[in-house]
């Protein structure tokens, strides 16, 4: 099975731009095209690869740069794939 691109977010960072805009977490799961569930582990840090559709998906809900969602290559996280 082929290696899918992956991108490492900072969960804690997409809670806190969800939040900062009054955005229920059901609200963005439903505007990216995920589970309420899904979101919840990724704002957790439970899952922190997510493919790039959801990347691109989260960050165009959220109004977000790379800068501000992807995971610090200095904290361990790894940037597979950028968006401009």
């Amino acid at each position: 099975m082929p290696n899918r691109p992956t991108v490492t977010v900072d969960g804690a960072a997409i809670r806190q731009l969800r939040m900062l805009a009054g955005c229920e977490m059901a609200d963005l799961a439903d505007r990216v095209g995920i589970t309420r569930s899904y979101l919840s582990r990724i704002e957790t840090g439970t899952r922190r690869q997510v493919r790039p559709r959801v990347y691109a998906a989260l960050r165009t809900a959220l109004e977000a740069s790379d800068q501000q969602l992807l995971a610090d290559h200095e904290n361990g996280g790894e940037h597979h794939e950028r968006h401009p």
